[in-house]
Order: structure tokens, then sequence, then C-alpha cells
């Protein structure tokens, strides 16, 4: 797939909207805010952080004023430890400063933490502003800034505090990857596995054939911009059919039940989200095997490729019991019950809710096991 400009309709019933991968990138960004309905003279406050800020606020403001809009950027400190209510009020301090009103708009740029801080108080402004994405880590590109979840942490868990509030837009610019940390570009790929594991096994396949996914400076273009769109792709599909995950969507959690509650008991930063999530995703495949709903062959296939991509797969040195009163005050528990998301296959899974705590931590036992004797 040679072309480097796509265009995905994301079509709700009240809020659809376009993700644009490629084209004049963040150049353009002022030209694909007018297409997306906004007028001249529009206010606009970019929320970002000092890093993105140093590579990309510069292009990204003087893109926005050339096409009339009132842009101001506001930055703010990076890190999963600043995404709470605090950071919030920042944001919605600047937004009082420079008046915005409720025709007004908002615009994330940078990774997933830029992208649901920044939703979360456009959501909460006024009771509700526009919002933009503009990712530009490989995680935000390819789940995070798709599908209107935003919100902040709380002392009890990751994510607790938030809101479905879809973008107006989200914008790709595959070019700003070559400034990502590696480590940041190997937690993003956790994601696009997943979607193989979940949806895809055409790109589980394509993965494991590839000799470049875990390092962003040597994979070529094309191939980043097709893992992009078909990750982005399949997130939207899913999306349209549940905005409000109240069904089927529940699916993209697939490695996020386990990897919150290492995130929370190894504490936030310890492991980037995608490298969380890649341990999540073994943890749910050895629990799909003790349940014997697929086989030992897949789950080999896909600890090689979180490996291949980068990523950590040894369960960390936390406490069972800990790990199950986390579980059971994720915002997935429905009816008092923990959802879990198993795989059956590469490219299929299903949402289970009879999981006990004793399968549970058999599971993990298992999994130490497991990787001791490798060791």
């Amino acid at each position: 797939m040679s072309k480097t400009n796509f265009r995905i309709n994301v079509s709700l019933p009240r809020r659809s909207y376009q993700i644009v991968i490629g084209g004049k990138g963040l150049q353009g960004l002022g030209e694909e805010v007018l297409k997306a309905g906004f007028h001249v003279g529009t206010k606009i406050l970019i929320v970002t952080n000092a890093e993105i800020a140093k590579h990309y606020g510069k292009m990204s403001l003087e893109s926005l004023q050339q096409k009339g809009f009132i842009a101001k950027q506001l930055i703010v400190e990076s890190g999963e430890k600043y995404k709470n209510l605090d950071t919030i009020s920042l944001i919605h301090n600047e937004a009082y400063k420079n008046q915005l009103e409720r025709g007004s708009l908002m615009i994330a740029l940078g990774g997933g933490i830029i992208g649901d801080l920044t939703g979360f108080a456009a959501a909460t402004w006024l009771r509700g502003i526009s919002v933009i994405q503009v990712p530009t880590t490989l995680l935000a590109m390819v789940d995070a800034s798709i599908g209107g979840k935003t919100g902040v942490n709380h002392s009890g868990g990751k994510n607790l505090i938030g809101s479905f509030h879809q973008p107006k837009l989200v914008l790709i610019d595959p070019k700003t990857l070559k400034t990502l940390a590696n480590r940041e570009y190997c937690a993003g790929m956790a994601e696009v596995i997943k979607y193989g594991i979940i949806a895809d096994s055409l790109l589980f396949s394509k993965l494991e054939k590839s000799n470049n996914i875990q390092n962003v400076s040597n994979i070529e273009e094309n191939e980043l911009v097709d893992i992009i769109y078909k990750s982005a792709d399949t997130k939207a599909k899913i999306v349209i059919n549940d905005e409000l995950e109240s069904g089927q969507r529940a699916i993209l959690n697939y490695g996020h039940t386990f990897g919150h509650a290492i995130e929370k008991l190894c504490g936030y930063g310890t492991f980037l989200h995608g490298e969380a999530v890649a341990i999540g995703m073994v943890a749910a495949g050895e629990l799909a095997l003790e349940k014997g709903i697929w086989d030992q062959v897949n789950a080999i296939r896909q600890i090689k490729l979180i490996q291949k991509a980068g990523l950590p797969t040894e369960w960390p040195n936390i406490n069972d019991d800990d790990v199950w009163e986390v579980l059971k005050s994720d915002k997935k528990v429905k009816n008092g019950k923990v959802r879990f998301i198993l795989p059956k296959s590469v490219g299929s899974v299903e949402i289970r809710d009879d999981i006990s705590k004793s399968e549970v931590v058999s599971c993990l036992v298992n999994l130490r096991n497991r990787f001791f004797k490798e060791a």
C-alpha cells in the first residue's frame, strides 16, 4: 500500500468526524480545521507539553494563524502522574483567560495523556466545547485519539474520572514519530498487536513477517502508514458499532484489565501504558489457556510477537491479592463482576465475566512459573 493519505469516516449518530492520516500533516492543520467546519476568527487553545511544543508548537500555531484563527498555546507537564484534576484546572483557567466560548475549540497536540486531558477539559468547559485530536505518538494515533474516551486518573485507579466526548477531527501526521523516543514507539506497537488479536489476523501475520516493528527509525514509511491505517480503521469500525461501550466495544480493552492493575501497583510511570498492556495481553492469554478457549500455539505466537516488538512479557513482582482488589475496582466491572477480554484465536476474542479470584491467582502463578523456567 503506497498511498500515504487516508481519510477514515467515523460515522456516528450525533458527532461524525474524519480521521485524516498523512496529507499535509501538521502544516495543513489550519486547512483541516476549516474543513471541519470552524470559521475564521474562532478562538483555539492548543494544549501540549514542552517536548512536543519544541518540535511542533510553532508549526501548529502558524498553520492555524495563517488561516485566520485566534490560536494560543498552553504547555502542561507530561507524565501519568500529571493526568489528574489539577491539570484539568490549569486548562480551564487558560480557557477562562482566553475567553473561550461555546463555539471555541481545544486542540490536543501530543500523546495519549495530552489527548485524554484536553478531551476531558473540553468536555467540561461550558458544558462541552469542541476538541480536535492531533496525536504525536503511535499509541495515540492508533488508539487513544479515536473514539471519544477522555478522562483522568483517581487515587483508586486509572481513568476513573472521565466522559465520552468525540473529537471533531483526528489529524495524524506520521512524520511526528521521527522525534518519538523508541521506547514510546514500542509501547504504541502493543496497541497495534492488540488489534491483530481482537479483530485482524492479517495484520497480526503482517507484523510477524515484518523485520522492522521494533525500531521507528528502520521501518519504511509506507509500512508504518499501513499499520496506522489498519489499526485506526479497526478501532473506528468498533466505535461506530458501539459508541458508548455498552457492548462489543469492550473488546478494545484487551490486555487493559491486567495492564491497569500493573500500572497502579507498580506505580504510574514504572511501565509505559503500552508496556503494561503488553504484559496484560500475555496474562489474558494465559487465562484463556486455563479456560480452554485458545491453544498453546497461539499463546506462544502472541508472546513472541510482543517480544519481537521490544515489549516486556514477564509478570511483575506484585501481590496477587492486591491485583484482585484493583481488578474489582476497574471501571469495566459490571454488576459487581470483573469483565475480562480473552482470546479465542488470532483475530477473535470474547468477553467473560465468570472468572473467579482463584482462577486469576492460578493464572498469575502459572505466568511466574512459565517465565522462570524460560529464564
